[in-house]
């Protein structure tokens, strides 16, 4: 097979480059641009990084024209249709789905890691009863390296796979510890009976005075949802992973940092703006001024949980996650929910609207996983942290796929500099 090349001509010194053309499995090839700097002395620019491939990953497949989402090769609609979280945690993590054997052996170990130090614990006596969940999760995540020092030699695989583990156990029992903090509720241990998503539920609204029965639809919902929030390639929040890891940092600080960086209003938070949108139109007779100020650019009003950076057609995960939205609403008694209503209204009104569709705007993952997080009960100061605790199987593949490759170097993106050039200091009384 013939190498393919770019070549570039640099015409004030007549100097040439040749950049070598990678392709991938599928998808666009990337051009090679480490020699340009070498042989023409110049950098790329790229702000936001939106046509730069940063690494090379065999864990999720976009493509955003055509509306796919494949992690390791397989469909999301089929996994969220047939798996479980716990099944495509694995799956992300070991690149093949598991045998019965397998995945009982994987679900033991996490079932079996879901406790947190006792010490660890009582951190969160330490934060204001207002504190904002994000902080204390980020702030305990980042805390455990000082109780799991043993096992964070990132050369060795097996203490890899030790705290791949631990965190993906431990995060469901932290956020519901910061959840009952900001309560002031008594903290709920985990229970090794219950499934992944049924235990979080279970540490999130037990109380010790009385039984707390799980909602099964409640339960399948929120596993759908962290299926489809489990990985999105490379986001800011992995790439953040990814940049903090590279330093050879522990893996905690490598997840804490995941977690600060989803916390943004931009990527994490956009659920919980939704719902403020909504909130904030109130009827459906607004709506269309809502959408006439949403077109104006000088308004400043956003239309949220429409669009993606990367998608440019109908976000796949937005098709499967509505349907949820019905079942849950249905069975919960609360079809005639005046903010799912809106947003149906909304979503009708806006993919009639030229405007809209020339610019495809579709919903996305973000505009109902709100609703159905607030259906079940969790209010929205969470949101960002349920989806933390679903984005920590893709950052935790992400660290050791980097981790494993003997290629890895530490990030460091270059800039165009636009300051002022060298100048001499000048004492202070012969300044201007």
């Amino acid at each position: 097979m013939t190498q393919k090349t770019l070549e570039l001509v640099d015409r004030a010194s007549d100097r040439k480059v040749s950049l070598p053309v990678r392709p991938g499995t599928i998808g666009p090839s990337v051009v090679d641009i480490a020699p340009l700097n070498r042989e023409l002395g110049v950098f790329t620019y790229d702000p936001g990084f939106g046509a730069t491939a940063a690494c090379e990953s065999r864990i999720t497949y976009i493509d955003g024209d055509a509306g796919v989402l494949l992690y390791r090769g397989y469909p999301v609609e089929q996994l969220a249709e047939k798996s479980t979280f716990t099944e495509v945690a694995y799956l992300l993590l070991h690149g093949e789905l598991p045998s019965r054997k397998q995945i009982d052996e994987f679900t033991s170990s996490i079932r079996h890691h879901t406790m947190i130090n006792e010490s660890l614990l009582r951190f969160f006596n330490g934060f204001h009863y207002d504190a904002h969940p994000m902080a204390m999760v980020s702030a305990v995540v980042a805390s455990m390296s000082a109780f799991y020092h043993d096992t964070m030699d990132i050369y060795n695989p097996r203490q890899r796979e030790i705290f791949a583990h631990r965190i993906i156990a431990k995060i469901p029992t932290i956020a519901a510890a910061a959840h009952k903090h900001a309560l002031g509720q008594p903290y709920v241990y985990p229970r090794n009976d219950l499934d992944y998503c049924s235990n979080l539920l279970h540490m999130l609204y037990a109380v010790p005075c009385e039984p707390y029965e799980v909602d099964p639809v409640a339960a399948q919902a929120l596993d759908l949802l962290f299926i489809l929030h489990a990985d999105h390639e490379q986001n800011a929040s992995t790439s953040t992973v990814r940049l903090a890891g590279s330093t050879g940092t522990n893996p905690y600080a490598a997840i804490a940092a995941g977690i600060s960086a989803l916390w943004g209003p931009a990527h994490g938070g956009a659920n919980e703006a939704v719902l403020t949108m909504l909130e904030q139109i109130g009827t459906v007779d607004n709506i269309p001024k809502f959408l006439s100020q949403a077109k104006d650019k000088t308004s400043h009003v956003r239309l949220m949980g429409f669009g993606h950076r990367v998608y440019k057609n109908f976000d796949p995960r937005a098709k499967i996650i509505r349907e949820m939205c019905h079942k849950v609403l249905s069975r919960l008694g609360r079809s005639d929910n005046p903010l799912f209503e809106l947003a149906l209204r909304l979503e009708e009104i806006a993919l009639q609207d030229e405007y809209f569709i020339e610019r495809k705007l579709y919903p996305n993952v973000d505009f109902y996983s709100g609703i159905i997080y607030s259906a079940i009960g969790i209010p929205r100061s969470m949101f960002t942290v349920m989806f933390a605790i679903a984005r920590t199987v893709g950052w935790v593949a992400h660290w050791q796929e980097m981790i494993a490759d003997p290629a890895m170097r530490i990030g460091r993106p270059r800039q165009i500099y636009t300051g002022p050039t060298r100048r001499d200091y000048r004492e202070i009384g012969s300044r201007a």
